[in-house]
């Protein structure tokens, strides 16, 4: 299989990106229900539904609005401005997706911890996209630094990469499972599990930039990476009691 995968149908190139994310929607938001339909939500269906709406809001301003701020320096022109308007990130999209749940939650008064049941539906969306990402090659700015290491792929433009996508499927798979184990064997405060996880995929994205063609703009830190340290700073309470040896109880 050549990278770029562009498979065609009926004389049709397909965009397998475009595909695969708005599959990773619909089966991370049944993943959802199903989740919820297990277990004992203690936040009624009204307020579960405000939340939901809080998050969706927040993780497309969110995407788009880090979108735009990791190409802050490009030329403008009606082209690039449409460019970066239809760029968006996973990152802006969780911590957009955060900060649009707490909002919601003050407007319609409900205290319960909420993130819990998104966890695993949204690693199976982050998963299922990041395989577009790798599919579409060097077509996404998802694709790493050239090197000469026995992981590097030629991803479409005939240099050997970091094949960073597949880095983060393998790490992304360790994550899940980590959590379900985390989850069965742990007496977790509800809202911990949600909190592992952004701490540690956050943490696993501020690393892998380091291995992309990122421009670093302020203390040698790209936008993503300064995202990353903006989420630990939001949850500077959970990591130091992992820190002080304290469970997330």
């Amino acid at each position: 299989m050549q990278i770029p995968y562009q498979p065609e149908i009926f004389g049709i190139t397909l965009k397998i990106h475009l595909i695969l994310e708005y599959l990773a929607f619909f089966l991370a938001f049944r993943y959802y229900v199903i989740l919820r339909r297990k277990s004992k939500d203690h936040i009624s269906s009204g307020n579960r539904l405000s939340i939901i709406l809080g998050a969706a809001l927040g993780a497309l301003i969110g995407s788009r609005l880090i979108g735009v701020l990791e190409n802050p320096l490009v030329h403008i022109s009606e082209v690039n401005i449409i460019q970066l308007l239809n760029t968006k990130t996973i990152m802006g999209g969780l911590f957009g997706g955060l900060l649009g749940v707490e909002l919601s939650k003050n407007i319609i008064g409900e205290t319960s911890s909420s993130g819990d049941l998104f966890v695993f539906p949204i690693l199976l969306g982050i998963f299922i996209g990041r395989i577009g990402c790798f599919l579409s090659g060097t077509n996404e700015f998802t694709y790493g630094n050239v090197t000469d290491s026995k992981f590097a792929m030629d991803l479409g433009d005939g240099l050997s990469r970091h094949p960073t996508s597949l880095y983060e499927l393998v790490f992304l798979v360790l994550l899940f499972v980590g959590l379900q184990w985390l989850r069965k064997r742990a007496n977790l405060k509800n809202g911990a599990l949600f909190k592992v996880f952004m701490i540690l995929y956050f943490g696993f994205r501020f690393g892998i930039e380091f291995i992309k063609p990122n421009v670093f703009y302020i203390l040698g830190l790209s936008t993503i990476q300064l995202l990353c340290v903006i989420c630990w700073l939001y949850y500077s309470k959970t990591i130091a009691k992992f820190l002080l040896g304290r469970q997330l109880r």
